[in-house]
């Protein structure tokens, strides 16, 4: 067990009788204990409704929920706390922009950019834009091993481009894509770029100012905080002309019997009663990173994709899929004439947790001509010792499949 690890209190469990090695973070990661006595202070100590009241407890409530957006603010470089707003999540953040910025600009004749790897929640969105403005719904072209070309790319973004949206990390691929050299490339030609961090900022440093995006959506529940609590940022410039997509509660400003005004960023976005507490947590959790560093998250997490791919090479008729070297801790994979299925339900008996489907990206599966794969993904709780773990379960799983199929 690693140095991390013992901050995480759920990896001390047994599962079927085997100490748990969990490779599902990708989907969800585990939380330290800092996070989840956060999560338990606010609600023993000081629980209560955030900007509303002037009493102690709402004083402490609302410090808190907004020294977190602080900390964000920070983790990621963002010019403001106006460009930090609350969301769900990733999902809700990017149908934010997509209802909010896109569909009230966009017409015939524009073009909306994204990669077939993109998770649904950065396609779907963009396919209902295309749908309900008329614009045109187009895809970079991925290398064999799922990379762009950056050439190609650039050619691929022009006049008409008013909108590319893209993962900086494919959740499936591990890839990591030139968000910064495509944001220029769609700068130039007057159009915005929308980043999906949901596997990036838990894993590597997120500059936004340096990247140069115009907006950013990823999840707390990814990168060791809370589940329904996320951020959408933005520059400041956007969000101030987009509309609100949720009506009532705190992002109201002055309200008569048939007009309403709206608040200042970022609170016009988050109307109704916030997750306070999601929000606390949040906070906690990049504490939590920023104390180990997100420079040493990363290279921990290359590394070990590395040396997974390295060892899983080991096993005789198992297909690994995307780039062989940079790619962040994500390994996707399936065996020969095994259903990834039943690749995920052995390792499980053997207390190995990995997730297997087609992982959100159905255009991505049949772009790899499979109908579903395995996925291992890592975190900085994961070890050398996990990986070889998942070797072992691995060649489990092609005796028992192998003796089967006899």
């Amino acid at each position: 067990m690693n140095r991390y690890a013992k901050d995480f209190p759920i990896l001390g469990q047994q599962v079927n009788g085997n100490p748990l090695v969990y490779l599902d973070s990708s989907a969800t990661s585990q939380k330290p204990f800092q996070v989840i006595e956060a999560v338990e202070t606010y609600y023993k100590q000081y629980n209560s409704n955030v900007h509303r009241g002037v009493h102690t407890l709402g004083s402490r409530a609302t410090d808190a929920y907004e020294g977190a957006r602080e900390k964000v603010r920070r983790l990621i470089n963002a010019e403001s706390t106006q460009e930090i707003v609350y969301t769900r999540g990733t999902t809700t953040a990017l149908n934010i922009v997509a209802s909010s910025y896109a569909c009230p600009r966009l017409g015939e004749g524009d073009e909306i950019l994204i990669s077939p790897s993109e998770h649904h929640s950065n396609l779907i969105p963009w396919q209902q834009v295309a749908k309900k403005t008329g614009a045109a719904l187009k895809y970079f072209t991925l290398e064999p091993d799922g990379t762009l070309d950056l050439e190609k790319a650039k050619q691929a973004i022009n006049e008409r481009t008013r909108l590319v949206a893209i993962a900086q990390v494919s959740n499936v691929l591990g890839t990591i894509f030139p968000v910064k050299e495509l944001a220029k490339a769609v700068h130039d030609r007057g159009g915005v770029i929308v980043v999906d961090g949901a596997q990036s900022v838990p894993h590597m440093k997120v500059d936004v100012r340096e990247l140069d995006c115009d907006f950013l959506a990823f999840s707390g529940h990814k990168m060791a905080g809370p589940t329904g609590i996320g951020v959408l940022y933005g520059k400041k410039e956007l969000l101030e002309a987009m509309e609100p997509v949720e009506f009532g509660g705190e992002m109201i400003d002055h309200v008569d019997l048939y007009e309403s005004t709206w608040k200042e960023l970022p609170w016009k976005f988050e109307g109704g009663t916030p997750l306070i507490a999601g929000a606390v947590g949040l906070g906690a959790a990049v504490d939590y990173l920023e104390q180990v560093g997100m420079d040493t998250v990363a290279e921990h997490d290359r590394k070990l994709a590395a040396y997974a791919v390295k060892r899983m090479e080991e096993v005789e008729g198992l297909n690994i899929y995307g780039p062989r070297e940079d790619r962040m801790g994500i390994v996707t994979f399936n065996i020969e004439g095994v259903h990834p299925h039943d690749v995920a339900t052995v390792l499980d008996a053997e207390g190995i947790a990995v997730r297997a489907g087609h992982h959100c990206c159905q255009p991505l599966m049949r772009w790899m001509e499979v109908a579903a794969t395995a996925r291992a993904s890592f975190y900085l709780y994961n070890d050398e010792a996990d990986i070889d773990r998942l070797v072992q379960g691995l060649q489990k799983t092609k005796e028992y499949f192998g003796n089967v199929l006899r």
